[in-house]
């Protein structure tokens, strides 16, 4: 059995986001998650001196939080990360996890990160017409799959944008069934 790091971002446990990765977990078959709640686990965004990258030292040692964090996505083979959309991109919590964790000498630089298939489920209140308007969609996808992922060498990463959770009860559905489709695709998909 495969094993995958679900991380989550959204401070209510009811929340569209949790549901959608509950959804996308129950889909994939022959994967099995850890899960990291970054909000029920009180995790600390705020990037500190201990955790600043070292550009001259690529085998800093990090604080203790982080080294742990790294250490939960190493015993995992692949990692899928859910959060809402806060001012076009990832919430606060999320970037400072990615910040923190995925540091300099560990996710980018003379090493990259540990995983070659992360993927990106991004619940948007907005409809794709409204994201595709301003080009917010084709700047969330420059941030995240190419800012993020693939400088940090992940082969495959995947970015999915779920619109329209602000639209009434037919999107959320819409939004449900994506999620759920999205997750047995990736239980079905070979082992990255």
């Amino acid at each position: 059995m495969r094993k995958a790091l679900m991380v989550t971002c959204h401070p209510r446990s009811d929340s569209l986001t949790a549901e959608v990765a509950r959804r996308f977990m129950g889909a994939a078959a022959d994967v099995a998650f850890e899960q990291a709640d970054l909000y029920a686990e009180g995790f600390d965004p705020r990037l500190g001196p201990e955790d600043e990258p070292d550009w001259g030292d690529a085998r800093k040692p990090y604080s203790a939080a982080v080294r742990a964090e790294m250490a939960r996505i190493e015993r995992n083979g692949e990692t899928v990360m859910v959060f809402p959309v806060w001012w076009w991109s990832v919430p606060a919590m999320l970037k400072g996890w990615i910040d923190r964790v995925w540091n300099h000498g560990w996710a980018y630089g003379d090493r990259t990160y540990p995983h070659r298939r992360v993927w990106m489920l991004a619940v948007c209140g907005n409809s794709r017409e409204d994201f595709a308007k301003r080009g917010y969609d084709v700047a969330i996808r420059t941030q995240l799959e190419v800012g993020v992922l693939e400088y940090c060498g992940v082969a495959k990463p995947r970015l999915e944008l779920l619109y329209g959770s602000m639209e009434g009860d037919d999107q959320v559905a819409r939004i449900l069934g994506d999620a759920a489709r999205l997750g047995a695709e990736f239980g079905a998909a070979p082992a990255a």
